[in-house]
């Protein structure tokens, strides 16, 4: 793990206070994870990792991957908790974050638009108490009676499609975003930035659960882990709390970033070696046929090749093909086997 020779040949003070500054982490964490970061040291690392917004073809603000929990079971057996997440894109995110319970999670994404998506997700986590709340505040909808800690996800989904959006409902939740995001967290989001968390908020009010029309946000969250078990984010309230958890301590991160790209990957790799963290499971969906189309894989395998690694650091990757309609198939991969041909580029 980085840093053991400073162990052992101990430097000034000064010095070691001046090495800890790195996107604002104070010193007293240069040897661990924080356990929280100040909105300050949550932004610096947004805004110091991230590149300039890049072009995908589409939005992209619900996964298309129905059978994204089939690896779960295997997963959970590979990685241990307590370490970092990487992923890309929305919420599938949340459901893979819940089952290796990770102490940070780092989402990437070429898009300033999926940051737009991470930040609303922010903000809803933390205003809300429970699933319910969680569900009434995304989607606009007045909470029903019936619904409580023990409902399962298709209670859940089968309570809210009862109940009619509502306007005024819409209004006092972006509302809240704002004043969340930039009065209670004192984030130095731009208006052009809240107008794209807008307009993320305004698809889910108009389209409830048909953000994607197939498959549906309740498809996703109802989906299981082909044995029957419901790994999604929103199939347990102690799934929930414990994504809540993650967010009220600044600890999911958002990054503007191409995994091809001089900077993001290589600049979260070198914050994670500060602070002797190891990667557990890095999401990549499908983007790995887009960076060999592009000409960028042997750029990705270099800025992968930087992170801190061990033999339990997992792929998550999905390819076109699924069976049943599902469209997608997720495999797993180690991470540092297959990097290990990489050199890192200077």
């Amino acid at each position: 793990m980085c840093g053991d020779g400073a162990l052992k040949n101990p430097v000034p003070l000064l010095a070691l206070v001046a090495g800890a500054l790195t996107f604002g982490i104070a010193a007293r964490d240069v040897r661990e994870l924080p356990s929280r970061l100040t909105d300050q040291e949550f932004w610096s690392l947004v805004t110091e990792s991230s590149e300039p917004d890049g072009y995908f073809r589409s939005d992209n603000l619900t996964s298309n991957e129905l059978g994204l929990q089939f690896v779960i079971p295997e997963l959970v057996g590979r990685t241990k908790p307590g370490r970092v997440y990487l992923g890309v894109g929305p919420e599938q995110n949340f459901t893979y974050m819940a089952a290796v319970k990770p102490a940070m999670a780092i989402i990437f994404d070429i898009r300033r638009g999926n940051m737009f998506v991470q930040l609303m997700y922010k903000a809803l986590f933390e205003l809300s108490h429970d699933r319910a709340e969680f569900m009434s505040l995304l989607f606009s909808r007045p909470r029903p009676v019936a619904v409580g800690p023990e409902s399962s996800a298709s209670d859940l989904f089968s309570a809210f499609a009862a109940v009619p959006a509502r306007e005024a409902l819409y209004h006092k939740t972006l509302a809240a975003i704002r004043g969340h995001l930039r009065t209670t967290r004192r984030l130095p989001i731009s208006a052009q930035d809240l107008e794209g968390i807008e307009y993320v908020l305004s698809t889910f009010y108009f389209r409830g659960y048909a953000v994607r029309s197939s498959p549906t946000y309740a498809d996703l969250m109802m989906a299981t882990d082909g044995k029957g078990v419901n790994r999604s984010y929103l199939a347990t309230e102690a799934s929930f709390l414990f994504l809540k958890g993650l967010h009220s301590r600044n600890l999911v991160v958002p990054v503007v970033g191409d995994f091809g790209g001089p900077k993001a990957i290589r600049a979260v790799g070198k914050f994670l070696r500060t602070h002797g963290a190891l990667v557990s499971a890095f999401y990549l969906s499908n983007v790995e046929q887009y960076l060999y189309g592009d000409g960028k894989w042997q750029a990705f395998c270099g800025n992968v090749s930087t992170l801190p690694l061990d033999e339990g650091s997992t792929f998550i990757r999905s390819s076109s093909g699924g069976g049943g309609g599902r469209g997608f198939v997720s495999s797993l991969g180690a991470m540092k086997e297959e990097v290990k041909g990489c050199s890192p580029r200077p």
